[in-house]
């Protein structure tokens, strides 16, 4: 060992390793080259192993030495990093190096506070923890069975055996994700089991499924319920109860499933951990592999998180590969419907050879397009056409021609993962594959610039708080917050006023909604209830799964029967153009018409203009104008949470409405059932659909009015609040942060510009 090795390690608040890396004979040269590998063996601790290769990595990028920065990290006992500039990094490098620098910066301010439990500190320390924020954007990845989604996502991140493929032969209903490991370099598996309630629930199901339809053994259904219980069980499910087979000797090697845990699995390499997950995610194959596994859980599972170490598009993306229509089991739907209804990018996968004729994928759109649009957050929609090497380049062309979506939010992309991993250093512009289009979309999905910026316009407005209590003159400020209340009460007029023409147009679309749901509810029941034209041929089965499952079947590979979506179209078509206008997917545009975003105290036009009046409240206007801004991002996250379910309620309510006639549907059994269930439906649906749509109407309107009132109180106490503490507060024993302030106004500059 060296004096410089020995000198960074100290440097990096990192000594306690200074023994070891001299044990090992880590001189200058042999530190500059250690990889993740190597850190993981010399740092096995978490904590200091993400630390030593944070400052690490910014010490391979280092050229020169900003000197104020080394000033202010030497008298504040912080590392000192590289100079941030542009000659010296790409953007993103220099962000990252910005974001920590700042983070270390309020670590810092935060020790100097007061230990004193008053209204100020308080607000400054909460105000400081609330910075950290962990953007992940979610892409949601569908496709059927043979699609080749599995290859796409290990070709995309660059794992070529992370994930299960190839021939094993069924798509099952399990969720897979795929993220980024930030707490170590182990590949990681962690299974989320459905509970053994709920297991038990759908055993009593299966059975009895498969003892009323002992004459179907050549029924697509009654397959796919043999062949789930024999995954599970082998051949001992015959002939047993629901009890014997929740006995413990079945579940031997998944106690965390007894015990409602998660099962984490830890691996070295993607390949370890991809033969381990397949017993989990995926069911027997046709020719034997994988070779030794006698028992498959995916039936019990809810969903698997794939934890990838060293990847850094992935840092602030999860991939989630997803089964096409949900599930019938409630926990893994609603889970299904969560992820669904959060994706930002969705991309559909189909074979190129077919892709502009593919049913099962445009299927899949039209199954889910409420929860990715009005009833979810999707900014973008990818066909993705996939095994390009079978297809002649025309077949690309024809699946443009597609007009299923406008050309804002529909893209689509050819890819061969077969030649791209196939390549020893595929080049970013080969035309034979647009994986590294894809790869791009990730990468900028990944960019961490909004998360830089708002965390460091935070830090800025904190400390101008803070600077400003500290050095707060006695002079009264009456005037300014008079002012200031006045501008506030006259903002919310506007808001408040602006919301109330939104909710009347929404009454008026609405109730249109209700009027025609009341003159077409019989035509809609009739295409659900007698889809066939008079051939009811084995249609009682699927009728009973329907009102068995509260109104919906979903038979594997094929559409889904929806009900409650049937009876609720009327209303959901009345306000889709209102809704998409009020609560906008697209980055650009914002909710209620940007009302939010229009919101202002006037701070910054206050600081701009002369005058000792607003010079001595600077710092305050400061962190009033960036109070504003946080306040608008929260309550925009908050409303992109909060239209889905106001969205989901017409659905909600007319699902709760028919529970009971599903339950009365659901007792008719032998001769003459099908015609019963069928008239029970109708019987209630047409004494009772009146008052039943009228009850969803008014569900959804109060929900956004509950909305409405949640964002003015919100607005109104923020700002009040902030007001008070910058104008109004006693700043007694409040460090000078002088130092701080001007370094982090420094950084500011150098992202806005």
């Amino acid at each position: 060992m060296d004096d410089f090795v020995r000198n960074k390690l100290t440097e990096w608040g990192l000594s306690e390793l200074i023994d070891k890396f001299k044990d090992e004979g880590i001189d200058t040269e042999s530190f500059h080259e250690l990889g993740n590998r190597e850190i993981a063996v010399l740092i096995p601790k978490v904590g200091p192993s993400t630390k030593f290769k944070k400052y690490l990595r910014l010490l391979k990028k280092q050229k020169t030495t900003d000197p104020e920065t080394v000033d202010y990290f030497a008298q504040s006992n912080i590392p000192v990093h590289p100079q941030v500039s542009a000659s010296t990094s790409g953007t993103s490098d220099k962000e990252g190096i910005i974001l920590s620098d700042v983070k270390d910066i309020m670590r810092c301010v935060q020790k100097k506070l007061p230990n004193q439990d008053n209204k100020l500190n308080n607000f400054l320390k909460q105000s400081i923890h609330d910075l950290e924020t962990d953007k992940r954007e979610l892409v949601g990845v569908f496709g059927k069975t043979g699609a080749g989604k599995s290859s796409l996502i290990n070709a995309i991140i660059g794992e070529k055996n992370l994930l299960p493929s190839g021939n094993i032969s069924a798509c099952t209903t399990v969720m897979i994700k795929v993220e980024a490991n930030r707490q170590n370099m182990k590949y990681e598996g962690h299974i989320e089991f459905i509970t053994k309630e709920e297991w038990k629930d759908e055993l009593w199901t299966l059975l009895n499924f498969l003892e009323d339809n002992a004459d179907q053994e050549n029924d697509e259904d009654y397959c796919d319920t043999v062949e789930k219980l024999s995954a599970l069980y082998g051949e001992e499910w015959k002939n047993k109860s629901a009890e014997n087979l929740m006995e413990y000797k079945h579940f031997k090697e998944i106690p965390e499933f007894l015990h409602s845990q998660r099962k984490i699995l830890t691996c070295e390499s993607a390949k370890e951990l991809s033969a381990k997950l397949v017993k989990y995610t995926r069911s027997d194959s046709k020719d034997g592999e994988p070779k030794g596994v006698k028992r498959w859980y995916w039936p019990l599972v809810k969903c698997v998180t794939v934890r990838v170490p060293d990847n850094d598009f992935l840092q602030h993306v999860t991939l989630a590969d997803l089964p096409g229509n949900g599930d019938c089991n409630k926990s893994r739907d609603k889970m299904w419907k969560g992820v669904v209804g959060s994706c930002s990018t969705v991309w559909v996968v189909a074979e190129l050879n077919r892709a502009a004729a593919e049913k099962e994928s445009w299927e899949i759109l039209e199954s889910a397009s409420s929860l990715m649009g009005n009833g979810g957050e999707c900014q973008r929609i990818h066909f993705i056409c996939t095994k390009s090497e079978q297809s002649a380049a025309g077949d690309r062309e024809k699946a443009k021609q597609q007009k299923h979506f406008s050309d804002e939010c529909f893209q689509v992309f050819t890819v061969s993962a077969k030649k791209f991993l196939g390549k020893k250093n595929p080049h970013p512009d080969a035309d034979d594959t647009e994986i590294p289009k894809l790869v791009k979309v990730l990468q900028d999905l990944n960019d961490c610039h909004s998360e830089t910026l708002n965390y460091v316009s935070g830090a800025r407005g904190i400390l101008s708080l803070i600077q400003g209590a500290s050095c707060r003159q006695e002079d009264d400020k009456t005037d300014v917050c008079t002012e200031l209340e006045e501008k506030m009460k006259n903002e919310l007029y506007n808001v408040r006023k602006s919301m109330e023409e939104t909710y009347r147009s929404f009454e008026r679309c609405i109730s249109e909604g209700v009027e025609n749901s009341k003159s077409s509810w019989e035509r809609n029941l009739k295409s659900v209830l007698h889809p066939h034209k008079g051939k009811d041929k084995g249609f009682h089965r699927t009728l009973k799964s329907v009102v068995h499952n509260g109104g919906i079947h979903k038979p594997r590979g094929k559409k889904e029967i929806n009900l409650n979506m049937k009876l609720a179209s009327c209303l959901t078509d009345s306000i889709d153009e209102e809704f998409k206008k009020t609560f906008p997917n697209e980055g650009k545009s914002e909710p209620f018409n940007g009302l939010i975003n229009k919101f202002s105290l006037g701070t910054k036009r206050m600081i701009m203009q002369k005058g000792q009046k607003f010079q001595d409240v600077e710092l305050q206007l400061t962190f009033l104008s960036t109070e504003e801004e946080i306040i608008k991002t929260k309550l925009n996250k908050l409303i992109r949470e909060r239209k889905k379910i106001i969205y989901s309620s017409l659905m909600t309510t007319i699902e709760e409405d028919m529970k009971e006639c599903y339950q009365r549907a659901e007792a008719f059994t032998g001769t003459g059932s099908l015609d019963n269930m069928r008239r029970t439906i109708k019987e209630h649906v047409h004494n009772s659909g009146n008052i039943m749509f009228e009850k969803a109407k008014n569900a959804m309107l109060l929900q956004l009015v509950d909305l409405m009132v949640v964002i003015l109180e919100k607005l109104k106490k923020t700002m009040q609040e902030a007001i008070e503490l910058s104008l109004k507060t006693d700043g007694d024993s409040i460090p000078d942060v002088q130092a701080e302030l001007e370094l982090v106004k420094t950084y500011y500059i150098k992202l806005i510009i």
